[in-house]
Parts: structure tokens; C-alpha cells; sequence
């Protein structure tokens, strides 16, 4: 159960047999009085996307900074295949770094920015030619060899960082925001795009990020981070359905939270009493009688309706009376593919519910200002206690 988890660092461990890949140790990063990264634990396995995922000032482009080489940790190990980094300056690691403004050198062309850095290694001709032409031809920009970066698009600039940072085959490769210079329908457009040069190639990935969409939608996997600590570790699916915490909770997506104490305790179901409802959940968890408890309900799992739901549309007889709040619709934005009402309910607490448009013409047409019932299985939300 969610509940339980541990939401402290440590709580990830990479889904492969053996060593990991990448393995980070209790590493911790203090400037001063300040701790950046702190007790950080991960394991990462070989070729996963693995997104760090937190708001600004978390740590998460810290820890990045430590496994580039750009920062020392303050204590704790950095293992790559078993080879501790913490000791070797950025130019001897296997490691390689794109940031979010690509940094490609204006004065090149995109053939000769690729090439930069295995010229530096002193490859022999030949071998740069073939290789910088594999990557131009990986990314799909073998016609753009002979431009400068001012001649291309966004986009295109963002290739030439990825094809650049691949050339050397890094172990791992470091994503800084790599489609935030991106407007949104680009930045869309090249994530799977990116994803795909990534599983290619084969190379171990950890990136960075603000953008929930965007983590959901790369990674294989995510750490949510908040004050330099990992709140939690999983597949996209498992940290928005059972995040461990509140405040995952919150981040990840959008979420009603109602607080309540719970009044019932039996092994296959618990109730929560709310000053909105009566929260039927048909699960367990482990708690006491009388303890503080919010139950998270996701927007798309409401129903919203004028007349109050029945036996028929719960998929549990036992939750009739339950999970269910009268209100007022207060505000609803039609955003094309679903519905989004923000309705106050008689408490005073006003839920978010989203209803996807999946009919052309709503046989009932809900409107601002409308009484209406919303209402939720209790198979759908997540008890949290933290």
C-alpha cells in the first residue's frame, strides 16, 4: 500500500539483475549552511531513462552536476560499473552532458561542432568522418552538415547537442532540460523523438526536469525530488497512481485532496470521515482508529452528474452512501479533447473533475452555476498518511 512506503532517500533500486549500472551512494552537497542533495540514493539500470523530476531549487540539477563531474559531493559514492567517480575530473569520465542551450559554437558548421570533441581526442581522420556521418545520419540531419546553428531550427539545433554528445558513446549521457528552449507543440514532437535516438544507441540516460509531461512521457522511470531528498522512485504509471506522499501527490499531475480522520479499520476496507463525505475505500491500510489520513482523488476518476448516483454506477454495492458530495458548478474551461468543471461543494472545498469529450454531442450539457453530485469509486484513490 502507497501508505507505507518509504519516501526518504534510498527508496528506488533499479529493475535489473546483478550490479547497476549507476549506482549513487548517500551522496550529499552542501555550499556553506545550505544542503543541496541530501543522503541521495539511486540505482540505475543499464539503458533506462531515468528523469529526475522536481520544481526549481531541489537538488536535481546538482546531483546531475555530480555525476558530470561539475561539482564534488560533499560525502557519499558515485559507482559507474563498479568505477567510483567522485575522484575523476569530467574530461576522464565516460560520461557526457547536454545542456538546455545546447551550446553549440556559433562560427561552425553542424558537421564541425559534431566532430569537436573526438578531434580533442586526437581520432584519426577517417574515424571522425565516419562517426560524426553516423550520428548526423542518426538524428536526420545529414543535409544540414554544411550550415551554421543560426540556419537551423530549434529543434534542428537540439540534434546537433544530441548527436555531439553521442558521438564520443558515453557510458551515460546527462539531459539538462534538453527540450526546454522548445516551444510546446515542438518540445512534444521531439520527445519521442529523442526517446527513440536514446533506445537506439543504447546509452544509459538520466535527464532532468521541471516538466511532469515530459518525464512521464521519456523516462522509464522517475525520482520526484523536493529539498534535496528523493520522495519517491517508479514507473510513471506507479508515481501517479500510488504516489507515497502528499506532495508527490500533488506534483504529479493534478489531485483532490480531502482531509479526514479514519473511523473504520477492517483489512479489506477502511472509511474516512471528511467534512465532504464519507470516504469508503476498498482497500486496507495500516493505521489507527482516529488518525489524521487524506484521501487523493484524481480528476479524471470523478464522475460528475445533476441527479445523485446509485447502486448501479458504483462497481461495489458496499460503497451506496459513500464517496459522494453535492455542489455547484463555479467555473468550466472546454479544452477540445475533455471537460474540466471546478464545482464548490457544500463544505466549502471546491474539487477539480475532468470528463473526457468522448461524444461530439453531450446528451446533457452541464453549465456554470449547475447543482450537481460527484461521486468516485473507492477502488480509485490513494490514502495517505505523509
Amino acid at each position: 500500500m502507497a501508505t507505507n512506503a518509504n519516501h526518504k532517500a534510498g527508496a528506488g533500486s533499479a529493475a535489473s539483475n546483478g550490479q547497476p549500472f549507476l549506482r549513487i551512494q548517500q551522496v550529499v552537497k552542501q555550499f556553506g549552511d545550505a544542503t543541496a542533495v541530501d543522503g541521495v540514493s539511486l540505482d540505475i539500470a543499464q539503458g533506462e531513462i531515468f528523469a529526475l523530476l522536481g520544481s526549481s531549487g531541489c537538488g536535481k540539477s546538482t546531483l546531475l552536476r555530480m555525476l558530470a563531474g561539475f561539482e564534488t559531493p560533499t560525502s557519499g559514492q558515485i559507482l559507474l560499473q563498479g568505477q567510483d567517480l567522485v575522484r575523476l575530473p569530467p574530461n576522464e569520465r565516460p560520461v557526457n552532458m547536454m545542456f538546455q542551450s545546447y551550446a553549440l559554437f556559433p562560427h561552425m558548421t553542424v558537421w564541425d561542432n559534431v566532430a569537436f570533441g573526438l578531434r580533442r581526442d586526437g581520432l584519426p581522420k577517417d574515424d571522425i568522418a565516419a562517426q560524426v556521418d553516423k550520428m548526423l545520419a542518426l538524428v536526420q540531419l545529414t543535409p544540414y552538415a554544411k550550415r551554421k546553428p543560426h540556419q537551423l531550427s530549434g529543434g534542428q539545433q537540439q540534434r546537433v547537442a544530441l548527436a555531439r554528445s553521442l558521438a564520443k558513446k558515453p557510458k551515460l549521457l546527462l539531459l539538462d532540460e534538453p527540450l526546454g528552449a522548445l516551444d510546446k507543440k515542438l518540445r512534444e514532437r521531439t520527445q519521442l523523438e529523442l526517446v527513440d535516438i536514446i533506445h537506439q544507441v543504447g546509452v544509459t540516460c538520466v535527464m532532468v526536469t521541471h516538466d511532469q509531461e515530459e518525464a512521464m512521457t521519456m523516462a522509464s522511470r522517475i525520482g520526484v525530488m523536493s529539498q534535496g531528498q528523493i520522495l519517491q522512485v517508479g514507473r510513471p504509471g506507479d508515481i501517479y497512481e500510488t504516489p507515497n506522499c502528499k506532495f508527490v501527490a500533488d506534483f504529479i499531475g493534478s489531485v483532490n485532496l480531502f482531509k479526514g480522520k479514519l473511523t473504520v479499520d477492517e483489512p479489506d476496507h477502511v472509511v474516512i470521515d471528511s467534512p465532504e463525505c464519507r470516504h469508503y475505500v476498498s482497500h486496507g491500510i495500516t493505521g489507527t482508529l482516529g488518525m489524521d489520513a487524506h484521501v487523493a482523488v484524481r480528476p479524471e476518476k470523478i464522475g460528475i452528474q445533476v441527479e445523485a448516483p446509485t447502486a448501479a454506477d458504483y462497481d461495489n454495492a458496499a460503497e451506496v452512501g459513500f464517496n459522494c458530495a453535492r455542489g455547484t458548478i463555479r467555473g468550466l474551461a472546454y479544452l477540445g479533447s475533455s471537460t474540466t468543471y471546478h464545482v464548490a461543494l457544500e463544505s466549502g472545498m471546491v474539487v477539480k473533475i475532468t470528463k473526457a469529450n468522448d461524444a461530439r454531442h453531450d446528451e446533457v450539457r452541464l453549465a456554470q452555476g449547475d447543482a450537481v453530485h460527484v461521486w468516485w469509486w473507492g477502488s480509485d484513490v490513494v490514502v495517505l498518511t505523509q
